[in-house]
């Protein structure tokens, strides 16, 4: 008996489903698990994770923060570089800041949480903890001796042209002290919380500063990365931190810097990417060779 045609569709599509349900669902998968067994590919496939002591301590894929519990850096280690995922490398929350070169006036309020802080005032902050954690000098172009951005919003007579008839250093606030005394005769003031001096009419104006060109902290030392997870930081940022680690380890820096070209990798297929070192596995070459005083 031939059946009905409606009912010969909707079995060829129950076929089809219960064919691709077990090819996609139950034998592609399998064969992934399996293939992720093999020799040589099993610690991939597990996550590449990093043993020490008898416990896992995290993955060479994925970065750390080599921080105390009040997040202040452990001298003792190479510092990662920063990271916008989440509170600092949480891989739930890979993201990027989605800030980008136009954020230089940060948004002061009353409220603590309505505050935030513009790339530029995040980076001159960095850098200048870092300047202060390595002994280096910490200073950067458009950045204030204080850690922040060094903006002027500037107010002129006829909007954009004019004389000057006021200037506000948008990023710092009371106790302060402006960075500028004047700007073209006008004494500089210190920003109030919740003005947007910006819709107030002010040209936003950076300062560039006397800083060097060329500043002694690594650009990836203040930046966080597209995925804000890198478990590499570059080998002048390492280079950056080789007295710190040599003096609070009590060892010769040029054995440091010897473990540091250890766990540096070149660029891939010699000619993509940047020279990076791995922070994680450095740092565990640092305890078993140099435990500490």
């Amino acid at each position: 008996m031939r059946l009905p045609n409606w009912l010969s569709q909707h079995l060829a599509a129950l076929r089809a489903v219960l064919v691709f349900t077990v090819l996609l669902g139950l034998v592609y998968p399998l064969a992934l698990v399996a293939l992720g067994k093999l020799p040589g590919l099993d610690h991939k496939a597990d996550g590449s994770l990093v043993d020490a002591g008898g416990k896992t301590v995290g993955s060479s894929l994925i970065g750390q923060l080599f921080t105390d519990a009040d997040g202040n850096p452990v001298p003792r280690y190479f510092q990662s570089r920063p990271s916008a995922a989440g509170d600092g490398y949480d891989p739930t929350s890979t993201s990027a800041s989605n800030l980008g070169p136009e954020s230089v006036v940060d948004t002061i309020a009353t409220d603590p949480e309505k505050s935030s802080e513009s790339l530029l005032t995040q980076v001159c902050g960095r850098s200048r903890a870092v300047g202060e954690l390595d002994g280096v000098d910490g200073r950067r172009p458009f950045c204030t001796t204080d850690g922040v951005g060094a903006v002027l919003a500037v107010f002129r007579a006829d909007g954009l042209t004019g004389r000057v008839t006021r200037v506000v250093s948008v990023n710092q606030v009371a106790p302060a002290t402006p960075f500028l005394s004047s700007y073209q005769g006008v004494p500089v003031q210190l920003a109030q919380p919740d003005q947007d001096y910006v819709a107030a009419g002010g040209v936003v104006t950076p300062i560039r500063g006397d800083a060097p060109a060329d500043p002694a902290v690594p650009a990836d030392a203040v930046t966080a990365s597209g995925s804000g997870l890198d478990p590499q930081i570059s080998p002048a940022y390492a280079e950056l931190q080789v007295n710190r680690i040599a003096r609070e380890r009590g060892a010769d820096p040029t054995a440091v810097r010897r473990l540091v070209d250890e766990h540096t990798t070149g660029r891939a297929l010699g000619f993509l990417g940047e020279p990076g070192v791995n922070v994680l596995e450095l740092n565990l070459a640092l305890d078993r060779q140099f435990p500490g005083r």
